[in-house]
């Protein structure tokens, strides 16, 4: 393993260990404090939330934007400073945590027995989310995480999310899909973040106005296993209690080629999330490049 693995797998192991141990002011404190020194860096993950924020509010101007990346890294190291201290939290500390809107989509689906599938972008604190279903409404969930390096750091992601009582699967290595189909066909439920494509092999769609790709992998479960799909949005406001909405189903077209279903739903799905988003823009964490005219600049819209 290289310094820089050994750093970075270092600096979380410390975050885990000790962030989880602070009076929860502190915590809150320390994190504002750190968002707003990364703010000011003005480094390459703050520009770039401010570029994709542009896109989100497309009249906001310099210092609006400004303002949001603030808020946004304030949000963003709020999930940081709740997530290293989950495993420390209470049942009823989790359950008292995140106050879900239209949560009948959801229990009604879980209740049918068919299987559901939730599918969110990446706003707030999804791991407090799931926390939250397995201590609520006591269900389990599977859940498909991406393979990071150094490996040590995947085993801790891994072991942190099973400890909320996820079942986590290697989002590489070609398994993943199979076994979500069963879980789903077994009545089960299935949380996906499904914002960014992570093979380059996504379904194109239009989101807030340009071209970009999200995963298939929803669209397809749903085809394949008559599950519920359902969005969910997240967001922060002023209190330690984090909101969210289960929006309506996401209904599979009755005509159609595979393709073109995959296609139609997924367009559904980046419709839903572009709604929450908007509504909450400080409260999605997109530092990365997401658009394809980002990801191949000679790619306009298509």
């Amino acid at each position: 393993m290289s310094f820089r693995d050994q750093l970075t797998d270092g600096l979380y192991g410390l975050g885990w260990s000790t962030v989880k141990k602070l009076p929860e002011p502190v915590a809150v404190r320390l994190g504002r404090t750190i968002a707003d020194l990364a703010w000011k860096r003005r480094g390459k993950g703050v520009l770039r939330l401010e570029s994709n924020y542009a896109r989100v509010v497309p009249d906001a101007g310099p210092e609006r934007l400004a303002e949001l990346s603030r808020a946004g890294m304030r949000s963003y190291l709020r999930y940081w400073m709740e997530s290293f201290r989950l495993p420390a939290w209470s049942p009823e500390r989790v359950r008292n945590g995140f106050d879900p809107k239209d949560l009948h989509h959801l229990t009604d689906g879980i209740a049918s027995e068919r299987g559901v599938i939730l599918a969110l972008p990446h706003m707030a604190n999804w791991d407090l989310a799931g926390a939250w279903v397995t201590t609520e409404l006591e269900t389990p969930f599977t859940t498909v995480a991406e393979r990071l390096k150094p490996e040590t750091l995947y085993d801790r992601f891994v072991a942190y999310r099973e400890g909320l009582g996820m079942e986590v699967l290697p989002h590489s290595g070609g398994t993943a899909f199979g076994t979500l189909a069963r879980r789903l066909r077994d009545g089960g439920l299935v949380c996906l973040v499904a914002e960014r494509d992570l093979s380059s092999s996504g379904v194109e769609v239009r989101f807030f106005g340009e071209a970009t790709r999200m995963p298939a992998g929803p669209a397809l479960l749903a085809q394949q296993t008559g599950a519920l799909l359902l969005p969910v949005t997240l967001w922060y406001d002023d209190s330690p209690v984090m909101q969210g909405r289960v929006h309506p189903p996401i209904e599979v077209p009755e005509t159609g080629t595979r393709a073109e279903k995959t296609s139609v739903i997924t367009q559904a799905l980046a419709d839903a999330f572009a709604t929450g988003i908007a509504d909450h823009p400080e409260d999605w964490h997109m530092l990365q490049r997401l658009w394809l005219k980002d990801l191949d600049p000679g790619k306009g819209p298509s």
